[in-house]
């Protein structure tokens, strides 16, 4: 009941599509339509989560070459990019269902229109004020659909001297601080280093997700919606965390240390004799038990190492210490002995270590999902566990404009003449 009170307008129009093509779920979001005008990451990776707690989404590409990730490979999931789409855009758009409609197009910005009036949220990424010149803006929209959640996610936000730049996640990374304490030190040989994920891009979707279910949430109070902005930038130094407080409260400028943590000691891999493990000592417990692991007990009593801040500032001295004891033993030694004295540490894993672990198969890591061409499909496992509701691996990411009928005619009532029509005319 709760569900049908805050939801209601939207779900009260597509009671009679239960059963197609399987987009429905009993996730705690069922009953929530997405309309995804995003594209690469940002925009895909919110809207997938959305649709994993079982919001439908429908995901709207330009016809002809739709999500510009699409064609962002090698690897293909089929054998070559005429094929199949790139294992980059199977990542972020699973449990979707695509319809390809051209903006610049009248007809086409008139189905959006109605698709927006049937719609519980938007996500658009389009560089700030293409979705005003299409109508297609929240002030726009809102006029006749006034309980609408809009998010627009951009690089520099909706407002400021910096609105109408571009920007990708690399260049987010770098100017937003990230690249500056990622990477060896200049001591090292280092120098600035990206993320090896478009981290700057994730953290928004998971921004924008978590900012969507709030306005939902306070739409049930008030029965209104309201327009979300959501910069890569901002996001990417509200994500600097305590590196941010560090320079704020400390006037401090954090700098590259590579594996090293600023504010606590010993916390970095280590090399052994066959290779790397990652030391976490968090407490003075730990620091004593790791200490006695690697026979170096006599530290203990050294009133330099007896608490964090005293090792933070004697790190340099410290770590030549561990290092040398480090060296002398492969790295399942170290593993194993840690773990007896519940020091944490942990291997340094490639990818396919991950998934051929053990643990990856106790946890679900992957799941397989059916693509209709392309059979079964592996996909990442949400790491969200519900105690009652499930996170569901209903759709493959779609093929472009597979949908695209499907939802003119069952959802919006376009009759078959007038399908083709638009398709001749250009608009989807």
């Amino acid at each position: 009941m709760i569900l049908l009170a805050v939801f209601g307008r939207a779900l009260d129009n597509r009671l009679t599509m239960e059963d197609s093509d399987c987009a429905y779920s009993n996730g705690p979001l069922h009953g929530v339509r997405v309309l995804d005008l995003s594209r690469v990451m940002a925009g895909p990776w919110s809207t997938q989560l959305l649709a994993d707690y079982g919001a439908e989404v429908i995901k709207v590409e330009r016809p002809g070459g739709g999500d510009d990730t699409r064609s962002w490979g090698p690897p293909w999931l089929g054998k070559n990019q005429d094929t199949a789409d790139a294992a980059y855009f199977l990542s972020a758009n699973r449990n979707k269902r695509s319809v390809t409609v051209n903006l610049a197009n009248a007809d086409g910005r008139a189905i959006i229109r109605r698709l927006a009036d049937q719609s519980d949220v938007i996500v658009e990424n389009f560089k700030v004020g293409t979705m005003h010149r299409f109508g297609l803006d929240y002030a726009s929209l809102s006029k006749n659909h006034p309980e609408l959640v809009y998010c627009s996610i951009s690089a520099y936000g909706q407002t400021g001297s910096r609105a109408d730049r571009p920007g990708y996640d690399a260049m987010i990374q770098a100017s937003g601080g990230l690249m500056s304490i990622t990477g060896e030190s200049d001591e090292e040989g280092g120098s600035p280093q990206k993320v090896g994920i478009a981290v700057a891009d994730i953290m928004a979707g998971m921004y924008a997700a978590s900012a969507i279910l709030a306005a939902l949430l306070a739409r049930k109070e008030n029965e209104r919606g309201q327009h979300i902005d959501i910069p890569l930038y901002d996001v990417q130094v509200a994500m600097l965390a305590n590196q941010s407080m560090n320079y704020l409260i400390g006037d401090l400028v954090p700098t590259r240390m590579g594996s090293a943590h600023p504010n606590i000691a010993p916390y970095q891999t280590f090399r052994t004799s066959d290779g790397h493990l990652s030391l976490a000592v968090g407490s003075n417990r730990q620091f004593e038990a790791c200490l006695h692991c690697l026979d170096l007990g006599e530290l203990v009593a050294d009133e330099k190492y007896k608490s964090n801040a005293g090792r933070v500032e004697n790190r340099q001295e410290l770590t030549v210490l561990m290092a040398q004891r480090f060296r002398l033993q492969p790295t399942a030694h170290w593993l194993q002995t840690l773990s007896n004295s519940n020091v944490p540490a942990g291997p340094v894993n490639s990818i396919a270590d991950v998934f051929e672990e053990d643990y990856a198969k106790e946890r679900e890591l992957v799941r397989q999902i059916r693509h209709d061409e392309a059979g079964e499909i592996p996909t990442v496992a949400n790491p969200v566990r519900f105690s009652k509701t499930q996170v569901e691996y209903r759709l493959a990411p779609p093929r472009l404009g597979q949908h695209t009928r499907e939802i003119l005619s069952a959802e919006l009532g376009y009759s078959e003449q007038e399908i083709e029509s638009l398709a001749k005319a250009g608009a989807i």
